[in-house]
């Protein structure tokens, strides 16, 4: 049994100044210091450190890991290419052991920055085990929870992203409506049941454009003829969507996940969080694969959100606390687990950060410490998941710092193979 005491807890709901945190694999018990009785416990001390729950990412992409620096030897002028210049070279080259090795770096740099429940939408040349790949990697070597599902496009053979999906997936990967056909739409739904979906949908206008000239209808209003809207599906970005479109969202109890940082590197717009919010669709936050620092993507969307409507009310601080605790609900309620506060009977994930408040902190204020103190330079001393010291005084394993070091080598090799094509 473990004690963290001497610290400051914050969970964007209680506060406590001076308390304590016991727990193994769950929380046993919470409280102020001056009720602290130690039991033999094995004592970690907080003093200078706020505790919150650690992060979570509601839409990544593992499989851009090795993009960082790469060079694709040519400056894309819209989204398409992008897509074909990078993504599509960088994915289909992928082997096996560049998604597990992919999976080691992300796992280990998200922990480092406090997360430790991710929602992946992969996509790689060698399909078949692929996921499974990702959970050993993910999961068991480094101890993270992971949703894995393959984002079936009819750039791949239809009938392995099929099966990689409905055998080893928790909700089924879909890439994109602009490469889908209405042939694989039809495949996947006769084989989909009740399980959610997980698809990029009006992320640039090129997708809705298609759309619109091959089906003669929107991104959403295709997606729902198929009957492919299930309860809890993820539908990312949803930039470029109408209202009627968001009803349809929000009738079939889907989430947008919101990805700003990666639609401004896009250049395809930033998300109507306004119109969403009116039409009672469920938003959660993801990273879209552009980097591990959850708290950056917090930021980022408070600040675009702002900019996006020339008014400082219009994405508040109450705005941002809402998606981010529907990412721990809906981690929660699809991972079987109850995450995202620190208080008796939930898991043990959560993370210890150094921070000196320069100015009074408490309840009413502690987020805007988060947001405007904490985020600057976020760097969690020690990160928990289900009891499990991942990271330790800044360090996760001698083992998985090996095998970390190991990636530069498999990351060369790929560039190696991708520039030889």
């Amino acid at each position: 049994m473990f004690a963290l005491i001497n610290v400051t807890i914050y969970d964007f709901l209680n506060y406590i100044e001076n308390g304590y945190v016991i727990f193994n694999e769950k929380i046993i018990e919470v409280g102020i210091m001056e009720s602290f009785s130690d039991k033999d416990y094995q004592i970690i001390d907080g003093s200078g450190r706020v505790a919150m729950p650690s992060l979570t990412v509601a839409h990544s992409h593992i499989y851009s890991t090795f993009a960082r620096g790469m060079d694709i030897g040519s400056t894309p002028s819209n989204f398409m290419e992008i897509l074909e210049n990078l993504w599509w070279k960088l994915d289909s080259h992928l082997t096996g052991n560049d998604i597990y090795m992919s999976g080691i770096v992300s796992a280990v740099d998200n922990a480092k920055n406090g997360v430790t429940s991710i929602i992946d939408h992969h996509a790689s040349g060698e399909i078949k085990g692929s996921l499974g790949l990702l959970r050993k990697a993910v999961c068991d070597d480094v101890g993270l929870r992971g949703s894995f599902c393959f984002e079936t496009s009819d750039r791949f053979n239809i009938e392995d992203c099929i099966m990689e999906n409905k055998d080893n997936a928790d909700m089924f990967g879909l890439h994109a409506s602009m490469t889908l056909s209405e042939e694989t739409l039809y495949k996947v739904k006769s084989v989909l049941g009740d399980m959610p979906i997980h698809i990029h949908a009006a992320e640039s206008w090129m997708d809705q454009e298609n759309c619109l000239s091959f089906h003669g209808e929107r991104v959403i209003e295709r997606l729902a003829r198929h009957g492919l809207l299930n309860k809890n599906s993820i539908l990312s970005h949803c930039i470029h969507i109408n209202e009627n479109e968001a009803e349809l969202i929000a009738a079939n109890e889907c989430y947008v996940a919101l990805n700003v940082r990666s639609n401004m590197n896009n250049a395809v717009g930033l998300p109507d969080y306004k119109m969403l919010k009116e039409k009672g669709v469920q938003c959660l936050i993801g990273n879209d694969g552009m980097s591990f620092g959850m708290m950056t993507e917090w930021s980022s969307l408070y600040l675009a959100m702002k900019h996006r409507y020339s008014a400082p009310a219009a994405f508040g601080m109450n705005d941002l606390i809402s998606i981010i605790e529907n990412n721990y609900k809906y981690v929660s309620n699809n991972f079987g687990v109850k995450i995202g506060r620190i208080q008796k009977g939930y898991d043990a994930d959560f993370l210890s950060i150094a921070y000196e408040a320069p100015t009074p902190m408490n309840k009413e204020n502690a987020f805007g410490h988060v947001l405007f103190g904490m985020a600057e330079n976020f760097t969690p001393e020690h990160v928990w998941c289900k009891g499990k010291q991942i990271v330790k005084q800044y360090h996760v394993s001698n083992e998985l710092e090996e095998k970390y070091k190991e990636a530069k080598k498999t990351a060369a090799e790929l560039w190696e193979r991708i520039n030889g094509d």
